[in-house]
């Protein structure tokens, strides 16, 4: 009989034990939210891939294209102004510059092409970019282009 008085006047552990982890979380979640609300990490970075190390070889080089200035065939006075930059590997800065004037051509034999209507349309900025890129690297051949970066692009 005194067995069973002392097991009733225990306090029962089983709420300490779901209590402790339950505070624990509220803490944890606590801090994971302030620390991602005061910028010190993003979730979205863990489902973004590693970047990639660059080696002493993956150098990059701009190389500047003229600016080509053209006017627009129609009734209106109107020319477009375009200046560009090629992003190429460093070892190849020396083969691009040589060819520099075939780029020039091909760049302007594209743009007179285009029909004047054309520049008010939207998105034409995209076209002429993927249009250049492709005749530039027709005229460069093995030698890689990595992009076709548009510094300025006018209309007046």
């Amino acid at each position: 009989m005194t067995d069973a008085v002392e097991t009733a006047a225990e306090p029962p552990e089983r709420k300490k034990g779901i209590l402790v982890p339950l505070i624990a979380a509220v803490i944890l979640g606590g801090g994971g939210f302030a620390s991602t609300f005061l910028g010190f990490w993003s979730p979205a970075g863990l489902f973004q891939p590693a970047p990639q190390k660059t080696g002493p070889d993956d150098s990059v080089a701009f190389v500047d294209i003229p600016a080509i200035e053209m006017t627009m065939p129609g009734t209106r006075a109107r020319s477009v102004i375009l200046a560009a930059s090629l992003e190429v590997a460093a070892a190849d800065r020396a083969a691009v510059e040589s060819l520099m004037p075939r780029i020039l051509d091909a760049m302007n034999g594209f743009l007179s092409e285009v029909d004047p209507a054309a520049y008010d349309k939207r998105g034409v900025l995209e076209i002429i970019r993927a249009e250049l890129t492709t005749r530039i690297r027709n005229v460069l051949g093995d030698t890689p282009v990595k992009d076709l970066l548009i510094t300025e692009f006018r209309i007046k």
